[in-house]
């Protein structure tokens, strides 16, 4: 508490009677915030409550979370960067640093990879499928009725069903939460409370195998948060366990909303509707689950198993497998692919990793599906479409590549390494036929030589459109 009394011993040279008294104090010092002045109502200071990222060590700012979003995508390094350290020339795992089970990973992400033109495409396109979960007709025709709504109460429901649905096929990933959830609070309370969680951890372990999820519910509301709430009401413990208990209700409101039952309510509300109800009608609950789990065949796919095997060698260094090096590589991918998908970015992001005629090729991929619309004239309402390759090609470097598609035209931009520089000419040209061999008009082709790699922001400014609507502050 403060020294009011200076009780304490003073320290020689240090008189702390004198401290703030000798400094003057006037309303007009633009320097001192907050300064009071009985005779005038003052006006708000220059205060923004922010840490600008213009400073210093480029501080977290604290006014707008999506301003934040900016600051980490300009600072995240390229994804295929940081594939390319995981991954040497010869097709094999990384070096030194890496456990065993990291190492047999990679290895099995390795031989998805290796790939002709053929299977190139359709990798390329099970990756795409794959990227969304709201794919197919019944999606595309919700799109169409939520955009042609004129009633809110229509395109809520058609939300709530679209919320029900993402939380129905992610039961997997919320069980596997409530496990790993339980099992660290269990770990960092006391063992006599510690057991007793244990016990329902196993209960619960046995009811996801048997695929009861309303006794799982019932389990985790009326016997888990009832301890939960008991433990911390008598030992006032509000760390770690806490803080898994508030991840843990989160899970739990996601679980409940993913079951079968809510999801065919919410589905039959939108039924009701008579702009929907000659579209749905014809589908009942059990053909609605199965279009839904047919919808998902994708996950089987080389694509999605790469991603897969990825993830669980991440999964496996961030939990201390590995050297720091290895650690600090996979975090810094993990951090780079969050920010790649975050809910602020309108575009479609894809990894497209390759080794095709012995040479290894990662590449990245941007879309941005509706990058500008034609004002009036000639195809008024025909949409551009704009595409951004990132391609790191063994033996030769860096390739940007910008792709922007308005109906059958075609303008391509590349900028390549120095040593392919003196093949300009040479590269237009063929792009060139390769477009009107394909029955595409090249509006513009175009091979320099690259300065410096071109940002993500440079080629879809609409990020930016974000600041007009997200700034929520923390």
């Amino acid at each position: 508490m403060a020294d009011l009394l200076g009780a304490t011993n003073p320290v020689p040279g240090y008189d702390n009677t004198t401290i703030n008294r000798n400094i003057p104090i006037s309303p007009n010092n633009n320097q001192v915030q907050n300064i009071p002045d009985p005779s005038r109502v003052t006006g708000a200071d220059n205060r923004t409550e922010q840490k600008d990222s213009s400073q210093a060590g480029g501080q977290v700012r604290y006014d707008s979370n999506f301003q934040t979003f900016l600051q980490q995508l300009r600072q995240n390094r390229d994804v295929t960067q940081t594939i390319a350290r995981l991954i040497l020339r010869e097709g094999t795992s990384v070096s030194s640093g890496m456990s065993e089970g990291i190492a047999e990973e990679m290895a099995k992400a390795m031989e998805l990879l290796k790939m002709d033109q053929a299977q190139l495409l359709q990798f390329l396109s099970a990756q795409m499928k794959a990227g969304t979960r709201f794919g197919g007709a019944l999606f595309a025709m919700l799109r169409n009725a939520y955009a042609r709504a004129d009633s809110e109460g229509v395109r809520l429901d058609i939300l709530n069903f679209l919320k029900s649905y993402s939380d129905y096929s992610s039961t997997a990933h919320i069980e596997g939460n409530l496990l790993r959830g339980l099992a660290g609070m269990a770990n960092s309370m006391p063992a006599s409370w510690g057991d007793q969680l244990r016990e329902l951890l196993a209960q619960l372990e046995n009811g996801i195998a048997a695929g009861d999820r309303q006794g799982n519910i019932e389990l985790l509301q009326q016997k888990v948060f009832p301890l939960m709430s008991a433990y911390v009401g008598q030992t006032h413990d509000l760390g770690t366990p806490r803080e898994l208990l508030s991840l843990l209700a989160l899970d739990v409101a996601r679980y409940e909303n993913g079951s079968e039952e809510k999801l065919l309510e919410a589905f039959h509300q939108l039924s009701g509707y008579g702009t929907l109800k000659g579209m749905l009608g014809g589908i009942d609950g059990q053909a609605l689950l199965k279009l839904l789990q047919s919808s998902q065949a994708a996950r089987g796919t080389s694509a999605a198993q790469f991603a897969d095997h990825l993830a669980a060698a991440a999964a496996r260094a961030l939990r201390g497998e590995g050297s720091a090096e290895i650690q600090q590589t996979f975090r810094s991918l993990v951090s780079a692919m969050l920010i790649n998908e975050s809910v602020y970015m309108p575009l479609n992001h894809y990894l497209v990793p390759m080794e095709m005629d012995g040479k290894m090729l990662f590449s990245e991929l941007w879309v941005d599906a509706d990058a500008e619309e034609k004002k009036g004239g000639k195809g008024q309402g025909d949409k551009c479409m704009k595409f951004l390759f990132k391609i790191d090609v063994q033996g030769l470097g860096l390739f940007d590549v910008v792709l922007a598609s308005r109906e059958r035209e075609v303008g391509i931009a590349v900028a390549c390494p120095e040593g392919v520089a003196p093949f300009s000419r040479e590269i237009e040209q063929t792009l060139s036929q390769i477009l009107t061999r394909n029955e595409l008009t090249p509006s513009g082709v175009s091979v320099r030589k690259m300065e410096r790699p071109v940002t993500l922001t440079e080629v879809f400014p609409k990020i930016f459109e974000g600041k007009n609507s997200v700034n929520v502050k923390v």
